[in-house]
């Protein structure tokens, strides 16, 4: 059940971990009264982005409607601490960027709020994660110490208590070998592959030449998005062309997800992506970033009620379209002059 509403006068009586337990719980009928009293908590309680309230004129307590909420842009994660209350970051994010960008800094209070979130949302679109082997082919996230996606992989591969599972690199050799013996001893065996985008394409180019792959029982590969530079950048059908081909799946999942976000998407195939309970995607007109009004496709706007101890209200620089009602988008790609940056932003 949602925080009771809350009026100017008992605004402090709400805390984070209030929230947060109303978070674990929330469902469609209440999530946006949830999303109206987290964004009040942190018009109060956020420095940033109440003087970027301000700056807006926006009178808080006229604010109704989720439609009504001021997102911030993605942009201050860059420049601006982001954190809600009087409160240290136990654990900070950073997102890759090639050279001379400006990385985003997520200021993470509770890490193990970040690590039950994702698990329960992985869980509900997938099953228990005991039942999985994990594999992950994050070679570009490994080579640095900071990034999201490892720690949340890193932690699957603990809950799934499977010897097997563990972070690759690029020895694929070992990889394909401990796929086929998976595959033969224990057929009932969940796999989930998951990788960046140019790393399971490498993979896939190095499996042909070396002949390991075979039809896998139970078999799951996701992709995170991302070439990093590393090759040239394809249509995501041209690499789910590829990948399925490759492993021998008729689809590819995928991963929506960034530095900016404790909550994940997950996409069962063709790009089309599932939202969690505790996420909602509203889409801007290009030309009018607080006109939300009957948009089927436009920039996409990111209610994240995980980030409870951040901003839940985030204005990205991504491109995307609704495919069933409000609960389904695809990602088509980013505005011009926008970071090139993984997580499944690969342009369509």
């Amino acid at each position: 059940m949602a925080v009771d509403r809350f009026e100017e006068s008992t605004t402090k009586m709400i805390t984070s971990t209030q929230l947060k337990a109303s978070v674990l719980t929330v469902n469609p009928a209440n999530f946006d009264a949830l999303a109206l009293d987290i964004f009040r908590f942190q018009a109060q309680n956020n420095i940033t982005y109440a003087k970027y309230l301000k700056n807006l004129q926006v009178d808080v307590s006229k604010v109704q409607s989720i439609k009504d909420i001021p997102f911030l842009p993605i942009e201050f994660f860059k420049t601006q601490s982001i954190i809600t209350g009087d409160i240290q970051p136990k654990v900070i994010f950073e997102s890759s960027g090639t050279t001379g960008q400006n990385t985003s800094r997520h200021l993470v209070a509770d890490p193990d709020f970040y690590l039950q979130i994702a698990e329960q949302i992985f869980e509900k679109f997938y099953g228990k994660l005991s039942d999985f082997t994990i594999l992950a082919l994050l070679p570009s996230y490994l080579e640095r110490n900071n990034s999201s996606l490892v720690y949340m992989v890193q932690h699957f591969i603990q809950q799934s208590k499977s010897p097997d599972s563990g972070f690759y690199l690029n020895n694929y050799q070992e990889l394909g070998e401990t796929m086929k013996r998976i595959s033969t001893e224990n057929p009932e065996k969940k796999i989930l592959l998951i990788g960046v985008t140019f790393g399971l394409l490498d993979f896939a180019e190095a499996s042909l030449d070396l002949s390991f792959l075979q039809d896998f029982n139970n078999l799951i590969v996701m992709e995170t998005g991302g070439m990093k530079g590393r090759r040239k950048e394809l249509l995501r059908e041209e690499v789910h062309e590829i990948l399925t081909k490759a492993f021998s799946v008729d689809k590819i999942h995928s991963e929506y997800g960034m530095t900016e976000l404790l909550s994940q998407g997950y996409s069962f195939g063709e790009g089309i992506f599932d939202l969690p309970a505790s996420m909602k995607i509203l889409l801007r007109d290009v030309n009018d970033p607080f006109n939300f009004e009957n948009q089927q496709r436009g920039g996409i706007n990111v209610i994240d009620l995980a980030n409870v101890d951040s901003c839940s209200f985030i204005e990205t620089k991504d491109l995307g379209s609704f495919v069933t009602g409000n609960q389904q988008f695809r990602v088509l790609g980013r505005f011009d002059n926008s970071d090139i940056r993984g997580c499944n932003l690969m342009i369509m």
